[in-house]
């Protein structure tokens, strides 16, 4: 039996855009500013049980950082999220071996600056109204406080709901409705010194269906992003509320 080669791609994903990667792709962002934290979300949209493993290269000095995506079906899964900041690194790029199979993930890169190419992706603004808005899969908000106090809430019914809050150097990791065994390993992956330091990329817990947040406003952009499956999606909300 012949057998068939498979056509690497390389990929320009300066827009941090919504992607999909199969064996033998590599997609390379140019475009990291210093001092910005970005998140790479990443879904194992294979549609079958296998587990896929990408590998991110952000340094000609380090190895490539492997990150595991658990297989799932129906694309059901959540999203493994690495971050890497643009003080270590102006490049980064994500990779599937030529020898991966069948794996396939999607990709996209957020920050209170990307995706600077939405398609794929919802992109709405958020309003301090305290209204409980549609917190859905692809979906990005994003505001601009002012100086005082606001609240951010989000709710779900799903167990174990996963989120991310952008600054311009700080991501939280919001978990709502948090499992007894907390997030899975390797779910959330710091890449680089700057990322991994104290305080860069925090992870918030609640135990029940919804979880708040005091922030203070200071005329910098705010940038929230879904990090579930679809399904897990459906009832999800966000809010922000002048105090």
């Amino acid at each position: 039996m012949e057998s068939v080669a498979i056509s690497a791609a390389q990929i320009n994903w300066n827009g941090g855009q919504r992607i999909t990667l199969t064996a033998g792709d590599t997609a390379t962002c140019t475009a990291l500013s210093p001092g910005q934290l970005y998140g790479i979300f990443i879904y194992n949209s294979a549609q079958n049980d296998n587990n896929s493993t990408v590998s991110v290269n952000w340094s000609n000095s380090q190895p490539p950082v492997p990150i595991t995506v658990p297989g799932t079906t129906a694309n059901a899964g959540l999203a493994s999220l690495g971050f890497v900041s643009g003080t270590d690194t102006q490049t980064v790029s994500v990779s599937l071996s030529s020898n991966a199979g069948k794996s396939q993930v999607e990709i996209w890169l957020g920050s209170v600056s990307m995706p600077t190419n939405t398609s794929g992706l919802s992109n709405y603004p958020l309003p301090a109204d305290g209204e409980q808005h549609p917190f859905n899969k692809y979906t990005r908000y994003y505001a601009v406080p002012p100086s005082k106090w606001m609240n951010l809430t989000i709710t779900s019914t799903i167990t174990q709901f996963l989120s991310c809050q952008f600054r311009e150097a700080q991501a939280t990791v919001f978990v709502v409705n948090e499992t007894s065994n907390g997030l899975l390993s390797g779910q959330v992956t710091t890449i680089g010194p700057t990322a991994s330091e104290v305080g860069a990329v925090k992870i918030s817990y609640s135990q029940i269906q919804s979880i708040s947040n005091n922030l203070q406003g200071d005329g910098t952009q705010w940038v929230w992003m879904d990090a579930d499956s679809q399904q897990n999606s459906q009832s999800a909300t966000i809010s922000l509320q002048s105090l």
